[in-house]
């Protein structure tokens, strides 16, 4: 059993509500992964493939962060193209997503099986990957789900795999933007069921990552990826479930984003979190230390934590990095980086408790 942090109950959940807490909650973008050596010891036997597609393997990977470390989430190991079978899509990983037939033309967007109203038949793997979890957790670290937002998820779908800038989906949104939106569509629709899934299987709040959202300009994503990622959100917030939309590499596009129904907007490091925090008060914020100054090792790690923390109030900040965690990470930055955090001292709660 994974030692339990003595502060308020789901100290995250209290954040995306904009509600004070004893310090910050914490917990970090791909936490289960390749800088964990008992990780990389596990993919010695396991392909990431195996490891996420067993549900048992995928929910040990997952709690392995929080028996290291003093986390305020666990966040259930899996990719987002997990889901992507149940629409017929075969695919692999090299180390990134590969999908075997790109979707071009209309034929492609046509054989894709509509989704199945059965949520069992979404990722079962993942459903069982948060039971599991969810049993060894202790009751105030909260459990996240999470999927790729539709137009991420297209990218990939398009193109067959991550290359730069993605020519070939931006080329397929010009010429056939009918055929996108009819993908789109699809994958709002799919990911709506797979979120609400994930909540009923135990996750008490999912991310929402659009890690290729910036593609665009603002005029071509109001009018291509805003309908979609709006109906995804409503879905998920009609059941009653927190989201963090996390978008990377869009500052043209942070003012839309933020307006987007969501509890917490998620960033990378580019961005001013304070001044985003200031300009949308009712709104969460979630992140943003570069990963790469984890690299520097504890001191900067921890140095650049506490200027985070003096320039974002802390009402409604989870701290987190602004993408996930490089694989060469040193598990001493991590550990500096969560004791910046649990070293604050928050008078104003302390006042009040007094």
């Amino acid at each position: 059993m994974v030692r339990p942090l003595e502060h308020d109950p789901k100290p995250l959940l209290a954040a995306l509500r904009g509600e004070p807490t004893a310090r910050r909650p914490v917990w970090i973008m791909r936490q289960a992964g390749r800088y964990l050596p008992e990780y990389r010891e596990f993919r010695k036997s396991h392909s990431f493939k195996a490891l996420s597609g067993d549900a048992e393997l995928a929910a040990e990977v997952t709690l392995m962060p929080l028996r290291r470390f003093e986390l305020d989430a666990a966040i259930v190991f899996a990719d987002i193209m997990s889901p992507m079978p149940a629409l017929g899509i075969d695919f692999d990983f090299d180390p990134g997503p590969v999908v075997a037939d790109p979707i071009r033309d209309r034929r492609g967007v046509e054989r894709l099986r509509r989704p199945n109203p059965d949520p069992d038949a979404v990722a079962p793997e993942v459903m069982t990957a948060l039971r599991i979890t969810r049993g060894e957790l202790p009751e105030n670290v909260a459990l996240l789900g999470f999927c790729g937002a539709p137009w991420t998820l297209a990218a990939y779908l398009v193109e067959g795999r991550g290359v730069k800038d993605f020519p070939t989906l931006r080329a397929f949104a010009a010429e056939r933007p009918e055929l996108l939106d009819a993908l789109l569509s699809r994958l709002s629709d799919l990911m709506g069921r797979y979120l609400i899934a994930q909540a009923e299987a135990g996750a008490d709040a999912v991310q929402i990552f659009d890690s290729w959202a910036g593609l665009l300009s603002l005029a071509d994503w109001q009018k291509l990826i805003k309908p979609h990622l709006q109906s995804l959100l409503e879905t998920v917030g009609a059941a009653g479930i927190p989201r963090i939309m996390f978008v990377q590499n869009a500052p043209h596009l942070i003012d839309a984003y933020a307006k987007l129904p969501a509890e917490a907007i998620a960033t990378d490091w580019r961005m001013d979190l304070g001044q985003l925090q200031s300009r949308y008060p009712e709104r969460a914020v979630q992140g943003n230390i570069d990963p790469a100054v984890l690299l520097a090792g504890p001191e900067a790690t921890a140095e650049r934590t506490r200027h985070l923390l003096d320039s974002v109030a802390p009402d409604g900040h989870i701290v987190n990095l602004g993408h996930g965690i490089l694989p060469t990470t040193p598990v001493a930055s991590v550990e500096a980086l969560i004791e910046a955090v649990h070293g604050e001292v928050r008078l104003d709660i302390a006042a009040g408790r007094a």
